[in-house]
């Protein structure tokens, strides 16, 4: 057999291996299809969810968690092929960030949402990327030292969180006679305490963290008490959609294997950050290091010790 005929052959079956290979590409669907047809993929970002997204002096977004989504976004343009795909940003907040998920005003949330079992019921979590744990956040002459303490106080929650849903429940199964007003979100809440309209402010500890070192007097507060509970965060899309649960699992995956999201993660929680060039001194935790090692997007508790 000569060479052009050696030639020919191969050329005839790599033909019919992309023949075959195009023929059983699995079609777009979901979201990916969406963004396909579109042209666009939305991603929230929160205002002052600090340092996982949040606007600054500019009021440009930026953060942990937009950092790591903006990523993804550009592993799905790689897969899809599209590089042009245009990424636009839009702002939501903790009471209406599900909504806007299930009513396709966004395709991705990207802030401090936990992924826990009674959202599965309506959204899907990506691979865990935070794992917070739920504490108390009170003034440092409050005489409030844990949870007991609360019983007949003012305490804050901002709406739609867990936060707000936990201290609800323990305020009715232990009958504490606390007054519980939440905040509209992040910022209002945090407010009701500086301005001492509350005892105290329950809620994910790096978030606490994060507001109290932009306070105008970040020595006044501390957190106190044990977590009540752990609570994992992950990038958050619509239910039913295997395609782009994919493309999301695999891109944050290789993130943690090549050690960006470490990296990531350093740049926001243990050096200076913008606007104010606070550090809020925050290294990772034995969960937050074993969501890294153990990839999860569980939502028991019970998978990140």
């Amino acid at each position: 057999m000569n060479n052009n005929v050696i030639a020919t052959a191969m050329t005839a079956a790599m033909l019919a291996l992309i023949s075959t290979a195009a023929e059983s590409a699995e079609p777009l669907d979901g979201t990916l299809k969406k963004i396909a047809e579109t042209g666009e993929i939305v991603v929230s970002y929160r205002d002052a969810a600090v340092p996982f997204s949040y606007i600054d002096g500019d009021q440009k977004p930026l953060g942990y968690a937009l950092d790591i989504c903006l990523k993804v976004v550009e592993d799905i343009k790689a897969e899809l092929k599209m590089p042009d795909v245009n990424t636009r940003l839009q702002l939501v907040s903790g009471a209406n960030r599900i909504p806007l998920l299930l009513n396709g005003t966004i395709d991705l949330e990207c802030g401090t949402t936990t992924n826990s079992v009674e959202r599965q019921k309506q959204v899907a979590f990506s691979l865990s990327y935070f794992v917070a744990g739920t504490r108390i956040l009170t003034k440092k002459d409050s005489g409030i030292s844990g949870l007991e303490d609360l019983k007949g106080k003012t305490v804050a929650s901002n709406a739609g969180s867990t936060g707000l849903r936990q201290l609800t429940d323990i305020n009715t199964q232990k009958a504490m006679e606390i007054n519980i007003t939440p905040g509209r979100d992040l910022a209002e809440t945090f407010l009701l305490l500086e301005t001492d309209r509350a005892d105290a402010v329950v809620q994910d500890d790096i978030l606490l963290t994060g507001m109290a070192a932009r306070s105008r007097a970040p020595a006044d507060y501390q957190l106190v008490g044990d977590a009540l509970s752990i609570e994992p965060y992950g990038v958050m899309f619509r239910r039913d959609d295997p395609q782009l649960k994919a493309a999301v699992d695999k891109s944050i995956r290789k993130m943690l294997e090549s050690g960006e999201i470490a990296a990531m993660y350093k740049k926001w929680f243990e050096q200076p950050i913008p606007p104010q060039g606070i550090n809020l001194n925050f290294p990772p935790s034995d969960h937050i290091r074993h969501a890294w090692e153990r990839p999860s997007d569980s939502a028991d508790p019970a998978d990140y010790r």
